[in-house]
């Protein structure tokens, strides 16, 4: 450690993370994502949203982990009628925001709800949105099933197998909307047990900067 402070260090882990995965973030953006790091932090110690504890570790696995499939939303966001101006976000299971509120720093003009079923993870969101100033973010303790969109797009990060995923939130998305599950090793007997009304469009590899594990983002829409 060449005499950086503790902040420094994940300033620049940031940075050459985003710079790794050919993110461009602005400093704002940079800023707010540090903000939430360290929110994440000082939450965590009461309300238990992530077993990783170290601020390093939570660069890493976490935000970096949540940037890596940034550049692939927005592409996807880029793809939609209008560029995706207005588009909404439904992410499951969000627990601490991940990706949910990385998202939300990332595309201000995406509008994210993260829903989880566990009340004081939804607070930790709406406690993001006011501390971090988004307002594009917001936090909803429910059951997915019970939500009916429409959302465009519907993400989910280590949650549930893909046929559960799907399944829960068939409701909340759009008929031409598109299912985003971050997932580690290529899920092969996931998606063969996924059922004949989902259909896998695109299974994209993604690298975390810092991370050596497989991960890959697997698209999906209802057919």
């Amino acid at each position: 450690m060449s005499g950086l402070t503790g902040l420094e260090s994940l300033a620049k882990g940031l940075r050459e993370g985003a710079q790794a995965l050919g993110l461009e973030l602005s400093d704002v953006q940079r800023q707010q994502l540090l903000d939430f790091l360290q929110l994440l932090q000082k939450w965590n110690k009461v309300y238990n949203l992530t077993a990783v504890r170290d601020p390093q570790e939570m660069l890493t696995h976490h935000l970096l982990d949540s940037l890596a499939a940034v550049a692939p939303l927005r592409r996807h966001l880029g793809s939609l009628a209008g560029q995706g101006a207005g588009a909404r976000l439904l992410d499951v299971g969000s627990g601490g925001g991940l990706p949910g509120v990385v998202f939300a720093i990332c595309c201000p003009r995406l509008q994210v709800h993260c829903v989880d079923t566990v009340a004081k993870k939804a607070a930790f969101i709406q406690q993001a949105a006011a501390t971090l100033r988004l307002p594009n973010l917001q936090g909803l303790h429910a059951r997915v099933e019970t939500l009916d969109g429409p959302y465009d797009v519907v993400s989910c990060r280590a949650f549930a197998s893909l046929a559960d995923f799907t399944q829960w939130s068939r409701a909340a998305i759009r008929a031409d909307g598109a299912w985003l599950a971050m997932k580690g090793k290529y899920p092969q007997y996931e998606m063969a047990a996924l059922g004949a009304d989902v259909q896998v469009f695109h299974v994209e590899q993604i690298a975390v900067p810092g991370l050596d594990a497989e991960r890959c983002i697997v698209w999906m829409r209802p057919a």
